[in-house]
């Protein structure tokens, strides 16, 4: 026997176009397959057990899963579960690929010119202890399994092609031993991309990286925000848990259950009870069941029994391992999504089906008519003993439309771009050496499989359909996902159905692309099925988490005052702006009326009328005191001091006008300032009256020269000293901090308040301290002269004003501090209208009487009689 297989060699030789032909070793219906001895000195103990093999110059090997286990239950017993081997239908196309593959590259003249390429197949055992079985008789070409002896002379094997990574580890562990290119056509294993621990072994699917994204998007999409989770329980399964739960809580999916299954949990029954109760118990509608082909063919088949229906099933890859023998089993696990990778059509692939590979008119006992014919004699339950017993012409065109996938599968498609990059990878190789000069001999140079690495992390090409095929770990793409649907209706005539896809390349927010009118729900639904744990918080509601719970269970409580929630599950509510309030339902904000004292409004009307009338009236005892003038009784209250009181009524008066209408900062600015200056005027003129009274009583001393002018004087000056201090405080007032127009939007519901800001408290404090220090100066003063005799003394009338005065404005503090608005400013006007009519009312309408009413009494006679008869009487 030979050495050890550390290597494997070839010699190009010339290649000639040829019809690749296909040796197949045995009928498809066994397990193993009788043994063909391919060593050229005949020795017995070299045997192969491939599938079928085709001859070359250089050879890839292929361990495709061509058998698998179905579970099974007990008619008689249902609790009781066997297993049965059965063919896997699906996994014929796999065959078919690397067929094609490999006879487009022999026909072409611009690939590989002088070599030709061939293939061995070998089924993939399915018990990990049988394992690496046939890779050993691979290496060794023995049935012995010792992979230190090569039974072939001239070994021609180049590259293997592997499935899922639970084949993949072992095999790549394996063959990084002899550094023989393994390339995997499964979905993308991260462990196999662990750097240095599998430097041999290439994978042609795209990474998954994306995947949980394009799930989650979905999820989002039709607003699934509770689901369940089933994944198998190795490396590749909790990497994509973690990925999947930080999608998940980016955006505010939660997972109703996780459970990860192992390959012996699916065979112990009491597991099924535990699953069957969790999937009845919880309220999600939909489930991820995500895993690698075996995985999910297992699950399916164990559970098939109870995937009841109303759940929607999302899965990672087209299921298309399902058996012959429980192909109607989709009857239960109807409509599902899934996410398999994009890829276009190959086109050739559908024709060489049709034209080359399955014709019927065919002479050769080839491959694909053995295969079909073994499976329509599966299907019919038929003694398969004799395959001619088995009609091939009439069961074709059924088995190839609702059986054979005509499009390429996403396995299918990774094994036609690995056989061409090798193609590629040989023939760049090939060119390198073509400039090296021969061997000293004379022999064309020998080249070893270890030397393709080199070339194979630097292969980059496009592929006959337009997609670029990198084989560089850190250049190769995220993948992008067809999401497809399978029908089964009418029952057990399948069709995968197209219904969307995801870029991960696209914009955000234009990633996913759903054809809706396209997708059939499962059995019992009618309409987009509804997954969430608590129903939507609508408008007006916002979430409140539920301790101990999951994010996603919550309750709805209302939006608090002036915040609102305009859509649905919102975590906060929005406060709104300042000029806005919240509506009723507390869904929108709605802006705010302003608000003032306007003269177009009932009380506007009625306070500028009331105003207009009492200025009016008081013009009229001006204009009846400057008329009557030369009388005693107008004589004898200075006149000039009554006309000063009369005029500075009229202004106050007038000045309540500047409170109505909508502030501007003029109108701030003269509101206070001019309220305070004219009624400081009256009130001194008021002060002055009385003091006048006090004087003219009191003074007896000094000659009549000086009493006049005390009399005279005293007053005259008191008026223009009192308001002089009053207009100083509202010059520094002004100088600080002026008056300003400010806003109020708290005060009432639905109106912005507009007011004059006083700007500085202080400063208008002072003023109106000032004006009450004057006012009760005036009044006790008044009070204390209240009982002095005279035929027309005031000192009553005054001390009578003044107690009017100082109740209006006592009485107007905590009126006008309790309310707000436009009331806040009627009670200010008001209060000066009453104040400043107290004091006409009070001091002038005795007067107005006698001169009007009486004039008999406006006399000297009846002066002098009235004194007469007060000193007899005093």
């Amino acid at each position: 026997m030979e050495g050890a297989v550390g290597v494997s060699q070839w010699h190009p030789g010339n290649k000639e176009p040829r019809k690749l032909k296909i040796h197949l070793d045995t009928p498809l219906t066994q397990q193993y397959l009788h043994v063909v001895s391919s060593s050229e000195d005949g020795r017995l103990i070299c045997r192969e057990k491939s599938v079928a093999h085709s001859r070359g110059d250089v050879v890839i090997a292929g361990f495709f899963p061509l058998y698998s286990w179905e579970f099974v239950r007990n008619i008689n017993d249902p609790g009781e579960q066997q297993q049965s081997l059965q063919m896997n239908l699906w996994k014929y196309q796999l065959l078919l690929t690397l067929v094609l593959a490999v006879e487009e590259i022999n026909k072409n003249a611009h690939l590989l010119p002088n070599m030709t390429m061939g293939f061995e197949i070998y089924n993939e055992n399915f018990k990990d202890a049988d394992m690496l079985e046939n890779p050993l008789i691979w290496l060794s070409g023995m049935n012995t399994n010792s992979p230190n002896y090569n039974c072939r002379r001239d070994s021609k094997a180049l590259a293997v092609l592997t499935g899922t990574s639970t084949i993949s580890v072992p095999i790549g562990t394996l063959l990084d031993l002899y550094k023989l290119p393994q390339f995997t056509f499964g979905i993308f294993d991260p462990l196999l991309n662990v750097h240095g621990k599998f430097s041999t072994v290439y994978q042609m699917a795209a990474k998954d990286s994306a995947l949980a994204l394009a799930m989650v998007s979905l999820m989002l999409h039709f607003s699934w925000t509770w689901v369940g989770l089933f994944t198998n329980e190795d490396d590749y399964g909790v990497w994509f848990l973690s990925e999947l739960r930080e999608e998940l809580y980016k955006n505010g999916v939660c997972l109703a259950f996780e459970n990860m299954i192992t390959y012996h949990t699916l065979s112990d029954l009491s597991n099924d009870l535990s699953i069957h109760r969790q999937l009845m118990d919880s309220s999600t509608n939909v489930i991820i069941i995500y895993g690698d082909s075996k995985f999910l063919l297992s699950f399916t088949l164990k559970f098939g029994h109870f995937l009841i229906t109303g759940k929607v099933w999302v899965m990672n890859s087209h299921y298309d391992d399902l058996t012959i023998g429980r192909y109607f089993l989709l009857d239960s696990f109807h409509a599902p999504l899934i996410f398999s990778h994009h890829h276009r059509n190959t086109s050739g692939f559908t024709n060489y089906i049709l034209t080359d590979t399955l014709s019927k008119n065919s002479g050769d006992y080839s491959l694909p008519k053995s295969w079909i014919q073994s499976v329509y004699c599966l299907l019919i339950k038929s003694d398969c003993r004799d395959l001619g017993h088995c009609s091939y012409n009439a069961t074709l065109d059924w088995l190839l439309r609702h059986i054979f996938d005509m499009t390429m599968s996403e396995e299918s498609y990774n094994i036609y771009n690995a056989v061409y990059a090798l193609a590629h990878a040989l023939h760049q190789m090939f060119l390198h050496h073509m400039e090296e000069p021969p061997l000293h001999n004379g022999k064309p140079r020998a080249f070893i499989s270890s030397q393709l690495h080199h070339f194979l992390k630097k292969i980059q090409f496009i592929n006959l359909v337009g997609d670029q095929v990198v084989l560089n770990e850190e250049r190769k793409l995220e993948a992008e996902y067809d999401i497809m649907s399978f029908w089964n209706f009418p029952k057990g005539l399948g069709q995968t159905v197209k219904v969307g896809k995801f870029s991960p390349f696209r914009p955000h927010g234009q990633q996913l692309i759903l054809f809706e009118n396209l997708i059939e729900w499962p059995i019992g639904i009618t309409k987009t099925p509804q997954s969430v744990c608590s129903e939507s918080c609508g408008p007006g509601f916002r979430k409140a988490s539920l301790e101990g719970n999951a994010t996603c269970c919550f309750d709805c409580t209302p939006c608090p005052d002036n915040e609102i929630s305009n859509m649905t599950d919102m975590e906060q509510c929005v406060r709104c702006t300042d000029h806005q309030f919240a509506s009723t339902q507390r869904n929108q904000c709605l802006m705010k009326t302003e608000s003032f004292l306007a003269y177009e409004d009932p009380l506007g009307m009625a306070l500028v009328c009331m105003a207009l009338c009492c200025s009016a009236f008081t013009a009229a005892v001006l204009w009846v005191f400057i008329k009557h003038q030369d009388t005693p009784i107008v004589k004898a209250n200075n006149w000039v001091l009554s006309y000063i009181l009369l005029i500075s009524l009229i202004c106050c008066f007038l000045c309540s006008l500047l409170f109505l209408g909508r502030p501007h900062t003029v109108t701030c600015i003269l509101q206070h300032t001019t309220f305070g200056v004219v009624f400081t005027m009256a009130i001194s003129t008021v002060l002055a009256k009385t003091i006048t009274v006090v004087l003219a009583f009191t003074l007896t001393a000094p000659g009549r020269r000086a009493r006049k002018m005390l009399v005279s004087w005293v007053p005259n000056l008191l008026i223009p000293i009192c308001t002089l201090i009053q207009v100083i405080l509202c010059g520094l007032w002004l100088v600080t901090t002026p008056p300003f127009v400010d806003t109020d939007v708290h005060s009432e519901h639905g109106h912005v308040i507009i007011l004059c800001n006083m700007g500085s408290l202080t400063a208008f404090h002072c003023v109106l301290g000032y004006l009450g220090t004057l006012a009760l100066a005036s009044f006790m003063v008044a009070f204390m002269v209240r009982n002095l005799p005279d035929t027309f003394n005031e000192a009553k009338f005054l001390t009578f004003s003044m107690l009017v005065f100082c109740s209006v404005w006592l009485t107007f503090l905590p009126v006008y501090h309790s309310t707000k608005g436009k009331v806040m400013v009627a009670v200010q006007v008001f209060s000066i209208l009453t104040s400043s009519a107290g004091l006409l009312g009070c001091i002038f309408a005795p007067k107005c009487y006698i001169i009007l009413i009486r004039p008999e009494r406006n006399s000297l006679s009846r002066i002098r009689e009235r004194s007469r008869s007060g000193r007899n009487k005093h």
